[in-house]
């Protein structure tokens, strides 16, 4: 008998994942996929369970970005300006798909959370930055959210400091049992309460004539100031496309434990979320536009409480109290994401365990940072003399001047051959993505120019745009000239061969980043104009503080 020698397998690759619970079954609230299911799925009932068990991050993020104050912008377009700015929702679904596809891939590949990335790509200044400015941003916006839970009990007649305290512990108990999949679930199932948006839609019944232009067709409000609406664009913008979004998926895929195989279920989950999120943001538009036209308080927006009232005179009781259920409903979804989305960040560059995998005997700090922002910001709500509007006002504005910042870290990342290998953007993403980038850039010293002279005439907005519009042709025809002179190619093909398998290495393993000096003096330039941006803000919001 001849005895025969086994050829050992090749070795694993190491990844970079940094908490071993982050590795196992992928268990969704609607299926589980085995660790190690390698199985084709064939036919469409095997694509379907699939899909079930992947659906949570794309629906979740953004359902959770229709929160409190996407209730409070699109009310204030609809009630104010009807249907005419719906377009900009149109123009945005490239724009949420894009970034949100980018932190996915970021996700299943590399396994390691954006902030953390940041700060071993970046280095420690911007790696502190993102996460400082993510956890002041964040716990503004939790308070936003709880403003919008007062709202809506008060319209209900419940008593809202008790409501308020409810609501947060409603919000902590959720995602601290210790199941990654109890909370999920309970998040799908306060995703589908914004479906209560529809048939609001249909009880106050819009002109679907008018809508469907409106949706298509980019036009501005008549006999509006070209600054107000330039504002509430923002404001819609700033909304829909948030920074808390980029942080919250990217951990929550990795926490997920959802890997590269599943790319393209991830994928169809987040047009799921994107066709959600548009549907109940154009819904509000519309109902409202429907409710107020021709009454007193059109043109006259309050705050999402005004809404339901409105809803009530015009289409019954029932309308008004599903709109206010709804806004309660998304208060919450809202809240738990950007505290989510806190924890994950702080777990991830303090190196502590965040898994919602665990229970808060095996996670103490990440359910600490979870807990405690959800806490303090409800006592901010529920204390007497707390200045909830101008809390409202700074996270609008602190929200539009931090995107642009993100947007780059994300498409530089996304860049990174290191990081990604044949996940890199390719050519038409990275155009694209440049082109929001200018965009957003444009919006931002808008408002922060709005918000530093609240007096700025149309005339002014028109010239930023303009001296923008040249900066951004004489940057990109320099980066042409220079190109052609140092007889650079353009980018190559990107060889994404086996990508289905490849996952980033340790973060120890990876080769430094080389920064380009044209690369070095924008990061330089963006550092200069946050600070700026930020410290002309806070100036004024202190101002209005202290003469209030």
């Amino acid at each position: 008998m001849t005895d025969t020698i086994a050829t050992p397998a090749a070795p694993q690759p190491r990844a970079a994942v940094l908490d071993d619970a982050h590795l196992g079954d992928i268990k969704g609230a609607l299926g589980t996929i085995r660790v190690g299911d390698d199985a084709p799925r064939k036919g469409i009932s095997a694509k379907l369970k699939t899909l079930l068990a992947i659906i949570g991050p794309g629906l979740i993020v953004m359902v959770g970005d229709n929160d409190a104050g996407a209730f409070d912008t699109y009310g204030n377009a609809g009630q104010n300006y009807g249907t005419s700015l719906l377009w900009t929702l149109l123009l945005l679904v490239p724009v949420l798909y894009v970034n949100q596809e980018m932190v996915l891939r970021l996700g299943a590949v590399t396994g390691v959370g954006h902030a953390r990335l940041i700060l071993e790509r970046f280095g420690k200044f911007w790696g502190a930055f993102s996460v400082i400015d993510l956890f002041l941003l964040n716990a503004l916006t939790i308070v936003t959210e709880f403003i919008g839970v007062t709202l809506a009990v008060g319209y209900l007649g419940l008593p809202k400091t008790l409501s308020v305290l409810v609501a947060a512990v409603v919000v902590i108990a959720a995602a601290t049992t210790g199941s990654f999949r109890r909370f999920e679930r309970t998040a799908v199932l306060l995703c589908a309460g914004s479906l209560l948006l529809i048939p609001i839609y249909f009880m106050i019944h819009p002109s679907t004539s008018t809508m469907a232009h409106d949706f298509v067709v980019p036009g501005m409000p008549h006999d509006a100031k070209l600054a107000d609406v330039m504002l509430l664009i923002i404001a819609i913008v700033g909304t829909t496309v948030a920074p808390w979004q980029l942080f919250f998926q990217q951990s929550y895929v990795i926490d997920k434990r959802i890997t590269p195989r599943f790319m393209k279920y991830e994928k169809a989950d987040l047009w799921i979320g994107i066709v959600v999120v548009i549907l109940g943001a154009a819904a509000m538009i519309g109902f409202t536009a429907a409710a107020f036209a021709g009454t007193p308080e059109a043109g006259n927006f309050e705050d999402a409480a005004g809404i339901a009232k409105g809803l009530e005179a015009h289409a019954g009781k029932l309308a008004g109290v599903l709109f206010a259920i709804a806004l309660l409903d998304a208060s919450i979804i809202g809240a738990s994401a950007v505290s989510l989305s806190t924890a994950y960040a702080l777990g991830d560059v303090l190196g502590l365990k965040h898994s919602l995998h665990r229970g808060v005997r095996g996670a103490k700090g990440f359910y600490a940072i979870f807990a405690g922002v959800i806490l303090l910001a409800a006592v901010i709500v529920v204390v007497p003399g707390s200045p909830l509007g101008l809390i409202t006002t700074g996270v609008q504005t602190l929200a539009g001047v931090l995107l642009p910042s993100a947007t780059v870290f994300l498409l530089l990342l996304c860049n990174d051959k290191a990081v990604l290998g044949p996940w890199v953007n390719g050519r038409w993403t990275n155009a694209f993505t440049s082109l929001v980038v200018g965009v957003l850039v444009v919006l931002s010293i808008i408002l922060t120019a709005s918000v530093t002279f609240p007096g700025i005439t149309s005339g002014a907005i028109l010239d930023i745009m303009a001296v923008c519009g040249v900066a951004g042709i004489l940057a990109i025809g320099y980066a042409e000239l220079r190109r052609r002179r140092k007889g650079w190619a353009l980018a190559a093909p990107v060889d994404r061969r086996g990508k289905e398998s490849w996952r980033m290495p340790p973060l120890d393993e990876l080769p430094k980043p080389v920064m380009s000096t044209g690369r070095k003096i924008g990061m330089s330039a963006l550092r200069l104009y946050l600070l700026a941006a930020m410290v002309l803000v806070v100036v004024h919001i202190v101002q209005v503080a202290l003469g209030n």
